[in-house]
């Protein structure tokens, strides 16, 4: 049996196996994907990349500030001005170099889906596509609406995360040749809520002209979730082009992502939640 198995290699399922380790425990992190970190997330096509999750990270507390100098350190983040004045911790060379230094040397397992998550003498059985696994203790660290699939509808936890509310969130990356106009833009009452000059982020490759992401209100997201890649990509570019005042034969390249649970608009209002014996947390979003 292993003794504690965190569902989920998010920022939250990375920072909690990283306390654990830390103090001499050994946590099995299970993620479905085939990266870690969550939205902090750098895509890449070719020899382009974006970061079309989390654009930035600050911190709001001595421990993440003592997490986030750490990595500065070590050259793994960098500041970033916005162009508004503000100055923004960022992954080099992309945000995803954060999470895989949080999870440098843990016992992550990706491609590892769990199924369900049932009670079981002396602790809880996992059911993964192919096979299972038993642990003392249990973290869950999916998204809130995730939950309940993952233990039951029924159980006492899930019905006390009934409140929680995620929006979700369209990203259009693009390459565009000429001059950029701007760094960031913010502006919550357009389709295109936020769009930044991806590649004036430190250590960026510079040879492929301005690499643009916007990212859209909640709003247009949620009005346009379930629309196609190649309808979403049609839908948000003539968007970036007017914002940008530039025409569209200057875009070489154009695609989205969708994030499904991007933003908590509505949250628990405690940190997490622990089942009455303390083998089962539930943390994250």
């Amino acid at each position: 049996m292993t003794p504690i198995i965190i569902i989920g290699a998010g920022m939250a399922g990375l920072a909690c196996a990283r306390k654990l380790a830390d103090a001499g425990m050994a946590p099995v992190v299970l993620d479905k994907g085939r990266g870690i970190g969550g939205r902090v997330a750098t895509r890449r096509s070719g020899d382009l990349q974006f970061d079309h999750g989390a654009q930035y990270v600050n911190a709001h507390g001595a421990g993440f500030s003592s997490v986030l100098a750490a990595l500065e350190k070590a050259g793994t983040l960098a500041g970033w001005p916005d162009g508004t004045g503000r100055t923004h911790s960022v992954g080099v060379p992309g945000m995803s170099a954060l999470p895989k230094a949080l999870g440098a040397g843990l016992d992550i397992r990706q491609n590892a889906q769990v199924l369900r998550l049932v009670p079981d003498a002396g602790g809880w059985l996992l059911h993964l596509a192919d096979g299972t696994l038993r642990a003392a203790s249990v973290v869950v660290t999916v998204p809130a609406p995730q939950v309940a699939a993952l233990m039951g509808a029924d159980h006492p936890l899930v019905a006390r995360l009934g409140a929680v509310q995620i929006a979700p969130c369209l990203t259009l990356m693009a390459a565009v040749a000429g001059r950029a106009p701007f760094i960031t833009r913010k502006d919550t009452d357009d389709p295109l809520a936020w769009i930044a000059q991806d590649s004036a982020k430190p250590g960026r490759p510079q040879k492929h002209g301005a690499l643009w992401v916007a990212q859209a209100s909640e709003a247009f997201s949620a009005a346009h979730l379930e629309d196609d890649p190649t309808m979403l990509t049609a839908c948000m570019l003539p968007l970036l082009c007017d914002r940008l005042s530039i025409s569209a034969a200057t875009v070489t390249h154009a695609s989205t992502h969708r994030w499904r649970y991007a933003r908590v608009t509505q949250p628990l209002g405690q940190s997490f939640l622990c089942s009455d014996d303390g083998s089962l947390y539930l943390g994250g979003d």
